[in-house]
């Protein structure tokens, strides 16, 4: 099977060559340079709408080339690999060349799915798509379903997170070629692996973005981000900006057979367009790939429920949120840390954990602290939990530390036990950061490799992120925070796999593949046809609360948690109900109780 998305930009293999095509509506002449050609290169035709476009025999696929825009020679910004990097020309790609041998995935169901997150360059020892090909035999026996890569466009240099990447259509060099990442998505899928893609359609990064000299109206000064111009989803030249991404998302959908997206930060994408772009994303994929289990989740800090929207219970377009209000409060619970974004969550943490877990959204339009008092998100608590992703940990969440140090060196076992328990058997779907699952304490720092008149200002910037902390606030305290784009602070952010041998590793190891089995036999098959208005919560003291839900089978699915130093009642309800799991004497301190209660339906239904 070959699988092809055809592109309206780019370069797009012909039966007589190459056809290439660019928009430039503001140059006013473009030529197509080709590596050993005329260097004046071959001229383009314009066509309507600011559109440059060149049908030709001289090239084919391997080719590489530029465009010479007035004069200027830049690399394709839809370039589908730039062998030499973001500054090097771009190679003309045969998509059809790879062979697909497993026509016949169709994916898996939401509710199966426990969502394993992996950044290349850090997961294996090589650091590439093959690299992570070795490693998936150890996540299919953990018990994930899924893997979702961190952002993989390519980016300035040889190591980064990927959320710098600058030409979204190329798979990043450092980690192989496209028929290489083929390989790794064919190598899951064999396994019954899912695999996700965090996509970054908010920004580009600062080193090798020549769109704003190829088109700046793909840009606007009406927005402004923390990363620069905003990117022009609205306004009257905004169709082919639109369009840019909306071919990037089925790109990756068709093309390399992904079976989900995670959309960065959409928070951050400005629209007054009706629908707005990410809309426009979510709709065109449904009606475009009807026939494959294809699951599109957003990472929205502004708790925004109306993507997530169901019709009889199903969802429209988009599958589910990273659930950041579950994380926040579980992590101020556990390390009493009340800093920055905590600090939402400092005042009546059972309240929040019982209502995150329940509800979806802790902050669903009430006021946040954080925020300076503007009220934040929507009502969530019609939606199934299955519309949340549930996680203790991510790659922002370490990194966000100024050391990267992960949450296992910074607590309990019995706390940290208790954590884990909630987000692998809740109804929220589970999503584990690489190497928790042994409780690694490798960290996992921020790092990039920029140019060198960007690195003095990257070091600062990341300094001056925590200077408003108190440890920090002295100059040669900052000092100690990790140059992100020092080689050494990306060595020590690799996973160390021989980690997983040593107690007490390899004794959580076991923990999460047991935590793991009980959600694939006692929740997983009870998730689909869960009604709205589904989880309900109590407050049983400052940091304890219960949570109780209405499964899709009629079962009731009950979580005694208590976080606080003195012990909680269990009631006798409970005690007529099946324990399913605890981390330790339920009701104790530092505890996570989840217990069963079949319905007199389910019950027959057994029988």
């Amino acid at each position: 099977m070959r699988c092809h998305h055809e592109l309206p930009v780019g370069a797009e293999l012909t039966p007589g060559g190459v056809r290439f095509r660019l928009w430039a509506p503001r140059a006013t002449a473009v030529s197509l340079q080709l590596e050993g050609g005329d260097k004046r290169g071959l001229p383009m035709v314009r066509d309507p709408g600011g559109w440059y476009s060149l049908s030709t025999a001289l090239a084919g696929s391997g080719s590489r080339y530029r465009y010479l825009v007035d004069g200027r020679a830049f690399p394709d910004p839809a370039s589908r690999f730039q062998p030499e990097g973001v500054h090097g020309p771009s190679e003309v790609i045969d998509p059809a060349a790879y062979d697909w041998s497993e026509p016949i995935w169709a994916g898996r169901r939401w509710e199966e799915v426990v969502i394993y997150e992996l950044h290349l360059g850090a997961f294996s020892r090589s650091g590439d798509f093959t690299g992570a090909i070795r490693h998936l035999d150890h996540i299919l026996a953990l018990g994930a379903t899924a893997v979702e890569l961190m952002p993989i466009a390519e980016f300035p240099g040889t190591r980064d997170w990927g959320y710098d990447g600058v030409f979204l259509f190329a798979p990043a060099r450092a980690y192989g070629r496209p028929d290489d990442l083929k390989q790794l998505v064919e190598a899951c899928h064999q396994r019954g692996l899912a695999v996700f893609l965090d996509v970054v359609y908010n920004h580009f990064g600062p080193e090798g973005n020549y769109l704003p000299a190829i088109a700046p109206d793909f840009f606007t000064d009406r927005h402004a981000t923390p990363w620069g111009a905003a990117i022009a989803f609205s306004g009257p030249n905004s169709r082919p900006v639109r369009d840019f991404f909306i071919n990037n998302a089925l790109y990756w959908l068709q093309e390399f057979r992904f079976d989900g997206l995670r959309f960065d930060a959409v928070h951050a994408i400005f629209d007054e367009s009706e629908p707005d772009i990410i809309s426009e994303i979510g709709r065109t994929i449904r009606s475009r790939i009807p026939d494959r289990q294809i699951h599109l989740v957003l990472e929205n800090d502004r708790n925004q429920s109306r993507y997530l929207r169901r019709a009889d219970r199903r969802r429209v377009w988009f599958e589910a949120q990273w659930n950041d209000d579950l994380h926040h409060v579980l992590h101020a619970l556990l390390t009493g840390d009340t800093s920055g974004y905590y600090a939402d969550y400092a005042a009546e943490p059972s309240k929040h954990l019982g209502r995150a877990l329940a509800e979806g959204f802790a902050y669903q339009g009430e006021p946040s602290p954080f925020r300076g008092g503007m009220p934040r998100g929507e009502p969530s608590d019609d939606l199934p939990p299955t519309a949340f992703v549930g996680f203790l940990q991510n790659h922002d969440q370490v990194g966000n530390h100024p050391f990267g140090t992960r949450i296992a060196p910074r607590i309990s076992e019995q706390a940290l036990h208790a954590g884990v328990a909630i987000v692998l058997l809740s109804p929220h779907v589970p999503l584990l950061f690489m190497g928790e699952e042994w409780a690694s304490v490798q960290p996992f720092a921020f790092f990039c490799d920029f140019e060198p008149g960007l690195r003095q200002s990257v070091r600062e910037g990341r300094r001056r992120e925590f200077s408003h902390f108190p440890e920090f606030q002295d100059e040669i305290a900052r000092e100690r925070i990790p140059d992100p784009t020092a080689l050494s602070t990306f060595r020590r952010s690799r996973l160390d796999w021989a980690e997983q041998r040593e107690e007490p590793h390899s004794t959580w190891l076991a923990r999460y593949r047991s935590l793991l089995r009980i959600r694939a036999r006692e929740i997983t098959p009870r998730l689909a046809g869960i009604a709205p208005h589904a989880g309900t919560y109590q407050t049983s003291g400052p940091k304890a609360a219960s949570v109780e839900w209405r499964l899709g089978d009629g079962a009731r699915l009950v979580l005694l948690a208590n976080f606080g130093d003195q012990p909680v009642a269990v009631s006798e309800d409970l005690t007529n109900g099946r324990l399913v799991y605890s981390s330790a004497d339920p009701g104790t301190p530092l505890s996570a109780a989840f217990f069963l209660l079949e319905s007199a339906m389910t019950e027959v239904k057994g029988r």
